[in-house]
Order: C-alpha cells, then sequence, then structure tokens
C-alpha cells in the first residue's frame, strides 16, 4: 500500500446493486479461514529470498512464478491466452499482472473483480522489505477465497487479479482498467484485499460503502456475526484518512467501478523492514478473511 500520509456506473451496476433479501445463512454464524495455509503462503511471499518482491526486480519475477503456479494448481484459468498480462514501468522496465477467472453459474458474463497487490518495496538500504502485511496478507488471502470459489462458485463470474507496481502509483491496477480483458461494462464490482494479516486489536475495516451507499445494508448484517470487528470508514473527505485512492481499488474508483476495500489501519511494522511473517496476527488474520468471504457471498445475492 502507498504511504497513507497522501491517502486521498451506470445502469447496469445501479440495476445490479438493488437489494435481495437476506438467505437464512446470514444469521449463521462464520467459521475461520484455514490460518496455516494463509500463513504458509505468506512465508513463502515474504521470505528473504524474495527480495521484497519489488516491481521489475528478479524477486518480483520469483514471486510472480510462485503465484503463477498456485492459480493454475487452485484452478483460476486464463482471461486470454496467458495468466500474466504484461504492461509497461518506464525507462523499458516492465510489470506483469496475473489475471485469471473462476466461473459463475447463472450471469458468468458478470464480473466482480477480487485483487491484491503482489509487489512490496524491494531492498532499501541493505534491508529487505518482506512486506508480509503489505501485502503477502492480501495475496495469501486471495488464494485462498480463489480456492473457495472454486469448489463453491457465485452466480457471477470472479476475475482474480494479483497485480504488480501498486507502490509507487497503482500502475498494475491502472493498466488493468485502462485495457480490461472484459467488456468495463461488465465489472460490476472491484473487492481490494490490502493488509487483512496484522490487528492487535481485531479490527477490520472496509472501505467504499460512502461511494456506493446501497453496499452497507448487507455489510451491516455482517458486521453482527463476523469474527471480527468489522468497521466502517476511511472513504470520505479527502485526506490522510481517506483512503479512496490509496490501493488498487484507487484505478476502479476513478473509471466509475464501484469497489469495496478491506484493510487494518496502519501499525508499527507498516512500510518497514520489520512487516516479517512473526509480526502477523493468525487468528484476526483468519477471522478477517472469512468475514470477506461471507461479504462476497452476500454481494453475490444482490439483484
Amino acid at each position: 500500500m502507498p504511504n497513507r500520509l497522501i491517502r486521498g456506473r451506470r445502469a447496469l451496476t445501479l440495476a445490479f446493486f438493488g437489494l435481495a433479501a437476506c438467505s437464512p445463512a446470514a444469521t449463521q454464524s462464520i467459521p475461520s479461514a484455514d490460518t496455516a495455509a494463509l500463513m504458509h503462503t505468506v512465508r513463502v511471499l515474504a521470505a528473504d529470498s524474495m527480495e521484497g518482491r519489488a516491481a521489475g526486480t528478479p524477486g518480483g519475477a520469483r514471486a510472480r512464478a510462485w503465484l503463477r503456479e498456485r492459480l493454475r494448481a487452485i484452478g483460476v484459468v486464463p482471461l486470454g491466452d496467458s495468466l500474466t498480462h504484461a504492461f509497461p514501468l518506464g525507462r523499458g522496465g516492465e510489470g506483469e499482472n496475473l489475471i485469471g477467472v473462476v466461473r459463475g453459474t447463472a450471469t458468468p458474463e458478470r464480473y466482480f473483480v477480487l485483487s491484491a497487490h503482489y509487489d512490496h518495496l524491494g531492498v532499501q538500504g541493505g534491508q529487505v522489505f518482506n512486506g508480509a502485511d503489505d501485502n503477502a496478507s492480501g495475496v495469501a488471502a486471495v488464494l485462498s477465497l480463489a480456492e473457495r470459489l472454486r469448489a463453491h462458485p457465485l452466480g457471477h463470474s470472479v476475475i482474480i487479479a494479483l497485480f504488480d507496481a501498486e507502490e509507487g502509483g497503482l500502475r498494475g491496477a491502472r493498466a488493468f482498467v485502462a485495457n480490461p480483458p472484459v467488456p468495463k461494462a461488465s465489472l460490476l464490482l472491484n473487492v481490494n484485499l490490502d493488509m487483512v494479516g496484522h490487528s492487535d486489536a481485531g479490527e477490520l475495516y472496509v472501505a467504499g460503502t460512502s461511494h456506493t451507499p446501497r453496499l452497507r445494508p448487507p455489510l451491516d448484517s455482517l458486521a453482527a456475526r463476523a469474527p471480527v470487528r468489522l468497521l466502517f470508514g476511511h472513504d470520505r473527505g479527502g485526506g490522510h484518512d481517506d483512503w479512496t485512492m490509496q490501493s488498487d481499488h484507487g484505478a476502479f474508483h476513478a473509471a466509475g467501478i464501484p469497489f469495496l476495500y478491506f484493510g487494518v489501519e496502519d501499525h508499527a511494522d507498516y512500510h518497514k523492514p520489520t512487516d516479517d511473517p512473526e509480526t502477523l496476527t493468525p487468528v484476526f488474520f483468519g477471522g478477517a478473511v472469512a468475514t470477506i468471504e461471507a461479504a462476497i457471498r452476500m454481494l453475490d445475492k444482490m439483484r
């Protein structure tokens, strides 16, 4: 996630976001996600051998190769000829997004985009910035959710997007929105995950409902039964408390595509070389991913 000191559609979408009645499952408790699997992914991505996963570096390429194989193993299929979608970084360099899809069962031509960025800050001053929470945690969550969606698909299709070069300008997400692999009008919602693994207070924020108020009622219902404390905010008024443009969802918002961003507030290890796997809070992490899955499934039922 970039430095938060600078934080800042159309008829089809509005028709989609009419509310449907909640299913009986809405009153049931939500079991945690598999924390061991989540932490395994974080440990791989946040290992020193990945060299902080900076865009355009060998460490970033190693992380991308591992992620590409994980997506294939899960059964995420390409949109187009390849899971890899390159875009220019400038000065002759290239970034590479990983883009695939889990097909929906009812309206497969309409899409959610489930995203997280896999890059981080690389090596600075001889220190590796491993980015365990920022954003190996979000990537681990997306992989876990992709596996769940493959086993139990939504009615809508879900584009699985692992973006490169988020740090320093949301460049991977901007490249995706500028040249999407499906018609832009079919992109109903971006659910972006960035820093979902570290909260000593057990608090997970969801931003975006101020921009699209019809998303709020089902999430209010979810908050009452979530295994973490689900809070709203950081999406209005500009300034350092407004996260609207602070991660990849900002590129979707700028294009008029609704978003929900799930993440935590800054912590002591944010953008520091101490953001290592050992600093994450696994119980919260598992609860956060389970809450996000429940939210996506509730949103899928909205018509």
